[in-house]
């Protein structure tokens, strides 16, 4: 009786938070107190709150800190160096006569880069570059925003900085190969998705308002403050995908060496006091861009602690409602992927860390399983939340409302998670 009255009051503190969320309360703030909150209800002794819910938590998520750090830095080092603006920039020249064409490019070209690079400060340098380019072949904003930020949700099903931030939930997955074959598949259906979105909305590419447009979100010309940079330093963003895919490489030290070779042809090995110069003002700037995330994924981490530490009281609720089909499971998320929206109980850095430490808890499934399972409704609202930092730039940026931005993304993403749902089950169900 205890035990479930114990689950009925955590249920009600996490509906408390969800609304909490939805209102714009503070995340690490709630996450922190959730914590505590969810220790106190849960009955967790003492000692064990201060051990297994902030100590051990907090320690044990060192190394994706570490992680988070190298990506951020290879991220700045990608942009800083000339790189991603010199992709960025040879999609220009598909030229105003072939406008779709212009678009898949600039849409493949944002894919690419993020692979590897992360961070709301990467997706602001490369986003003021490449939206400009979408506006002057006559997309309209909103098309050319939506289309933008679901490009950059499409490839973090690879991008090894967030995959290690969710396998903090699910500590027993491997990134690397069959994760990476479903990863890629991931991939280019959202990609696919986003290219048929745009098909269908060209009657709407319209390139007698382009000027119009740019001028609303007063973009500058860039070309003069593009570094040339050699055509075979464009491979870098997926120098560290390829390592780990051919010789099963560690994500740092496949970080690491991405991130010299894209020094060496850029040439910031040219004069050690340049090279130092540039190494101090890349890793300053790229600690400065996560700062906010790290301590916000702590609260998130101790909270998670909690949550496991509550896992048992969950387990025969969960056991009774949740299907034990994996095809059924994974096909329910997918139709339920839109209450990841609003940092919801299906996203994982929202209200969703409390679904995943408890099912990760309750060994009813594997991780293997568990992590694509929660990852594909977390994407959807990482490439059309309100909530999510670079989108909310985005919004300010093209000067497009909220309801056009949801229009735009909401229904297209939720049909591409139910697909990529079917995946997670053929790959790992």
């Amino acid at each position: 009786m205890t035990s479930t009255i114990s689950a009925i009051l955590l249920l009600l503190t996490f509906v408390i938070f969800i609304v909490y969320i939805v209102k714009g309360g503070n995340l690490m703030i709630g996450f922190f107190v959730m914590a505590i909150v969810w220790s106190i209800v849960g009955m967790v002794p003492a000692n064990q709150v201060i051990q297994k819910v902030f100590a051990e938590p907090a320690l044990n998520y060192a190394p994706t800190i570490i992680y988070i750090v190298f990506g951020s830095w290879f991220g700045r080092v990608l942009v800083d160096s000339g790189i991603a603006p010199a992709i960025s920039e040879q999609t220009n020249k598909v030229g105003k006569k072939h406008p779709f064409l212009a678009a898949i490019l600039v849409l493949l070209v944002t894919a690419f880069i993020f692979v590897s690079a992360y961070g709301v400060g990467s997706v602001i340098a490369i986003g003021v570059i490449l939206l400009p380019i979408m506006l002057s072949v006559g997309i309209p904003r909103d098309l050319a925003l939506s289309a933008f930020t679901m490009a950059i949700g499409a490839p973090m099903y690879l991008n090894v900085v967030l995959y290690n931030q969710i396998k903090a939930f699910f500590p027993t997955a491997v990134y690397g190969g069959k994760y990476l074959v479903f990863g890629w598949a991931a991939t280019a259906v959202q990609l696919a998705a986003v290219i048929i979105f745009l098909f269908f909305n060209r009657k709407r590419f319209d390139p007698t308002k382009a000027q119009e447009n740019l001028e609303i979100i007063g973009a500058e010309d860039n070309t003069a403050s593009i570094v040339k940079v050699p055509k075979i330093a464009f491979i870098v963003p997926v120098i560290p995908v390829l390592m780990n895919m051919l010789f099963s490489w560690d994500a740092i030290p496949a970080l690491i060496l991405a991130t010299l070779i894209a020094m060496l042809f850029t040439g910031k090995f040219k004069g050690y006091q340049k090279f130092v110069d540039f190494l101090n003002s890349t890793i300053q700037q790229s600690i400065s861009d996560i700062a906010g995330l790290v301590m916000f994924l702590m609260a998130l981490i101790m909270f998670s602690g909690a949550a496991q530490m509550d896992a048992g009281r969950f387990k025969p609720i969960f056991a009774a409602i949740l299907p034990h089909n994996h095809l059924i499971l994974a096909v329910a998320i997918g139709i339920l992927a839109p209450l990841a929206l609003f940092r919801g109980p299906l996203h994982v850095w929202g209200a969703g860390a409390a679904t995943a430490a408890v099912l990760s808890g309750t060994g009813l499934f594997n991780d293997a399983f568990l992590l694509p399972l929660l990852y594909v409704p977390s994407i959807m609202a990482v490439s059309t939340d309100l909530t999510q930092s670079w989108n909310v730039w985005g919004l300010k940026y093209m000067k497009v409302t909220s309801t056009a931005f949801l229009k735009n993304g909401v229904f297209l993403m939720w049909v591409v998670s139910i697909i990529n749902e079917v995946l997670v089950y053929y790959f790992f169900g």
